[in-house]
């Protein structure tokens, strides 16, 4: 227990053999509960887990691989189960330092926040001890998530270290959240749809000689459509069936006009290169004045949605 707080660990584990049992058994004692969650690893994720003593410690397997998404649902619906005031996400590889966690706690209750994230772009040192790839990766993957998830002063989204009230969790849809690497993105895309309040705190990842299945060259592939889609969602969501909000109106209103610009100035152009002929002024501003304002009222929509990112 943690400052009043029943205090759940999730752990979704998946090739973890060589590393879970350090994860485990380096928890701090203010830790009530272990979930861990063995998403049909073929390896001896399962014997490791059955040779640890601990009597925090419960085991939940899947017969077959459901994607990190996929495990914690399942740990966090165990974790409600189980009676938890909060639940914290740490992954099986070892690169999450559990002597950080009472920062992610503090966060919450200092707060008053729902849900509480690492954010290793805070660390000077870390970002230092970054691989590039995954830098690079994570400071475009954060810029599309902003805008898909409307947390824009939210950074580092695909930290999976992670803190979250058991009392927003029971609000989540937990089934229309993503069952594979997405799931962090999702999470704050459902989040943001609920106004739950969200905070970053400095977390420094430990990087060694883990491999992870993690690819960014593939979420960098697949990633963005989905982040639009989910953007599309929240929009749906949030600002026209829970309150319709000027945020829908001027999007509604701007993204139509600026296609019609654009697809009148192109469609210009071509005729003009066709022909020879050179378009005539009032062509011209039939195409950029849509565009303008519809480039302004786009605009408009996402200062409002920044300015109603709950805080």
């Amino acid at each position: 227990m943690y400052r009043g707080l029943t205090v759940a660990v999730a752990i979704p584990a998946y090739r973890a053999e060589a590393t879970i049992a350090r994860v485990v058994t380096t928890l701090p004692p203010l830790v009530d509960r272990v979930v861990v969650v063995d998403d049909g690893s073929p390896d001896g994720t399962s014997a490791a887990l059955g040779a640890i003593s601990d009597a925090r410690l419960e085991v939940v397997r899947h017969e077959k691989n459901r994607g990190v998404g996929g495990a914690m649902k399942t740990a966090f619906r165990r974790c409600l189960d189980l009676g938890a005031d909060v639940v914290v996400k740490m992954d099986s590889d070892g690169q999450m330092d559990p002597a950080r966690l009472p920062a992610l706690l503090d966060a919450l209750l200092d707060t008053g926040c729902d849900y509480a994230k690492g954010n290793r772009f805070l660390d000077e040192h870390a970002l230092r001890d970054m691989p590039r790839v995954r830098l690079f990766g994570n400071l475009a993957l954060t810029f599309l998530t902003k805008m898909a998830s409307g947390y824009w002063h939210i950074f580092d989204p695909q930290n999976g270290y992670l803190a979250a009230r058991t009392s927003v969790l029971r609000r989540l849809a937990l089934e229309d959240i993503a069952d594979d690497y997405f799931f962090e993105n999702d999470m704050l895309v459902h989040l943001n749809i609920l106004e739950s309040r969200v905070v970053d705190v400095p977390m420094p990842a430990r990087y060694g000689d883990e491999r992870s299945s993690l690819r960014i060259g593939t979420i960098l592939r697949r990633f963005p459509l989905r982040l639009l889609d989910r953007l599309r969602k929240r929009i749906w969501q949030r600002y026209v069936l829970r309150d319709f909000s000027p945020v829908a109106l001027f999007l509604f209103l701007g993204a139509p006009l600026m296609l019609a610009g654009m697809a009148f100035g192109g469609w210009a152009w071509y005729e003009s290169a066709k022909t020879g002929v050179v378009s005539s002024t009032g062509r011209v501003m039939l195409s950029v004045l849509p565009i303008v304002i519809g480039f302004q009222l786009i605009l408009q929509a996402v200062l409002l949605d920044i300015s109603s990112s709950p805080r």
